[in-house]
Parts: C-alpha cells; structure tokens; sequence
C-alpha cells in the first residue's frame, strides 16, 4: 500500500455577486488533463507559496476572520495571513480580478506578486470572510487541507479574462452552479456561501460567520462539522 499523501495547505475564494437574479458565484472548470479533479467546477484557489508566506500585509484580516483562520488546526499568524495571500493571489492568476486597494506594497521575489506592486495595489485581506475549510481524502494521491474564504464581488477590480487554469469562467447565479459538475465539498461550501450572503453584514463588510464549516472523510465518506467562533487560536 502506497503512503498516505500528506495534505498541503491551499485556500480559494468565493467572489460572492448580488443582482436582480439573485446571488452569483465566480467559477471555473478545471482542464481534463488536471491531475486533481479534472472537469469539475471550482473556486479560484490553489496551493500557499513560498512568496505568500514572505509577502507583507498592509491590508490584514479583521479580527474575527483571523480568528476563524486560526482556530481548530493550531494555524500561526504568519500562516493564516499566507492562507489569505493564496486566495488572493490564486484569484488574480486565474481569473485577473485583483481583490485588492491601493496602498504601498513591497513584492517578494520576482512572481505574480510584482503584478499588484506594480499597480500600486495591496491585497485585501479585510474584504475576506472565511466559512469553512476542507481536507481531501486520504485514499487521495494529491491531498489539500483548503480553507474557503468569501468576499464580495465590489471587493474586486480588473477584467475578468479566461486563462488555461479555469475553463468556461464566469458568474454563475447559486442555483445553476449547485447543477454544474462539482465535487461534493464544492456543493457544501455553495450552501454555506448562500446562507452567509444572506446574514448580516456581508462579506467584505467585516462580516465572519460564527461557525465554520469543516469536511474531512472517513475512506471516501464526507464527515461534517462546525467549529464555533468562540475557540482561541492554539
């Protein structure tokens, strides 16, 4: 029996829109050839970098959502705000929406980063919320512990572009995207975006929901649970 594949830290973000129809998502397929998931619908997201855990943050999390970061999976505050960097980055890369303000901003390196430096851009760290996190399978050859963070779409700027990441890119509204083919963890978190949308305030308005959604498995059978916002980072 091969060995467990150890899960990597990741993050996505949903880009939440209200209209007259109703509320919308962001989503992608991802390309046949993927070796994680191909075809299936998904969120902006991927896998934390090494410029993500140096990158400065001069927009942080507010502090329920750092919080919320950091409860249950002993995460640092270097961690929780790379966590963040990766969604946001991760968006930009796919689909050229920077969730970002202006505000000074040192890249590290010479990636993706040097894109939001250039434009005199920071990354928005307090336009997220975060409802829940997820860890992939262990029967998994490529395994993830992802956290799903939420903003709303005014939170972002730019035009967005399709790309060889994300296939069929675009804003479905929740109903159609709860149809498309997804993944069950996709299926959950689209329900848990609905119902935070829903309270006040939303996300991007300093909202964080008081419990958070968390999906691990036993063999392939998903097991979930919430974890409340009273817990103290660890």
């Amino acid at each position: 029996m091969p060995p467990i594949a150890k899960p990597r830290d990741a993050a996505s973000l949903l880009l939440l829109k209200k209209g007259r129809g109703g509320l919308s998502v962001l989503m992608g397929r991802r390309p046949p050839a993927s070796a994680f998931i191909p075809d299936a619908f998904v969120f902006p997201g991927g896998k934390v970098d090494p410029d993500d855990r140096r990158a400065p943050c001069p927009l942080p999390l507010a502090q329920g959502t750092e919080r919320a970061v950091r409860t249950s999976a002993s995460v640092s505050e270097t961690a929780a705000r790379a966590l963040a960097h990766a969604a946001i980055r991760e968006t930009y890369e796919e689909t050229g929406l920077f969730v970002a303000r202006p505000a000074e901003f040192r890249a590290p390196g010479s990636g993706t980063w040097r894109e939001f430096e250039a434009r005199g851009l920071a990354p928005d760290h307090a336009a997220l919320g975060l409802i829940g996190r997820a860890i992939t399978p262990s029967v998994s050859p490529v395994r993830f512990h992802a956290r799903f963070f939420v903003a709303n779409a005014n939170a972002a700027r730019g035009e967005l572009r399709s790309n060889d990441e994300l296939l069929d890119l675009a804003w479905y509204p929740l109903k159609e995207a709860l149809r498309l083919p997804i993944i069950d963890v996709t299926r959950f978190m689209l329900e848990e975006a609905r119902a935070f949308a829903a309270g006040p305030p939303g996300p991007g308005q300093g909202g964080q929901p008081e419990r958070r959604l968390f999906v691990h498995y036993r063999g392939e059978k998903p097991v979930i649970t919430y974890e409340s916002g009273n817990d103290s980072p660890r």
